[in-house]
């Protein structure tokens, strides 16, 4: 009770329950976040990383009062708003075999070794799916936390990766050839979600209208 009090001893006004994507939480989350809490200093948000599929039914049931996911243009039981254009790279080492390949299709890399993310984040449920559907498993050889570990892996050789392009542009401390993913799917445009005609919070209404200004 203590811990759950304390932050509105110290001038907390409102909360604001997000659900995101392991996209949004890993790229653009951190800075939109630390820039909206620094001008609402009386807010604070409870931020849960989620599928994309969870988040939509999570909003939809009144869990979580916003959303951010990826690869979805409908749900009838939320309203959708475009948050930030993205897609799906390959990445490799420079001197690995496919490093000179300007595009490929999943299927034609999904015997190589992976470097992934940690088992139950957002993008490693994705693309294992993906590769289910294909009717086969990926050779995942490293599970890590983070895209920037996962391109440190890949720039060591350890294996290829499957990230958005922005995680590689905030990695550019490592060696990569980036290849395209010729698959409509790795177009992964996030969007904001909110649960349809349910009226918003004001501070969750302040929320959305800052991320969608930047």
């Amino acid at each position: 009770m203590h811990s759950d009090l304390a932050p509105f001893a110290e001038g907390v006004q409102g909360h604001v329950r997000l659900w995101a994507n392991t996209h949004a939480i890993h790229s653009y989350l951190p800075n939109d976040l630390a820039a909206f809490l620094a001008r609402h200093p009386q807010v604070s948000v409870n931020l849960e990383e989620h599928t994309s599929s969870d988040i939509l039914a999570g909003v939809a049931r009144g869990d979580a009062e916003i959303g951010i996911v990826a690869g979805y243009d409908d749900y009838q039981e939320v309203d959708l708003l475009p948050y930030r254009a993205d897609r799906l790279v390959l990445i490799t080492a420079p001197a690995h075999p496919l490093a000179q390949q300007h595009s490929l299709s999943f299927a034609q890399v999904i015997s190589e070794p992976f470097v992934m993310l940690h088992a139950g984040s957002a993008i490693h449920t994705f693309t294992m799916n993906t590769a289910s559907s294909l009717g086969t498993h990926l050779n995942v050889r490293v599970q890590v936390n983070s895209f920037e570990a996962v391109c440190r892996m890949v720039a060591a050789a350890v294996g290829i990766g499957l990230v958005p392009r922005e995680a590689v542009k905030l990695s550019r401390r490592q060696p990569l050839s980036i290849i395209e993913v010729e698959d409509s799917w790795a177009q992964r445009d996030l969007k904001i979600c909110t649960r349809r005609k349910t009226p918003l919070s004001p501070f969750a209404q302040a929320l959305i209208d800052h991320l969608l200004a930047e």
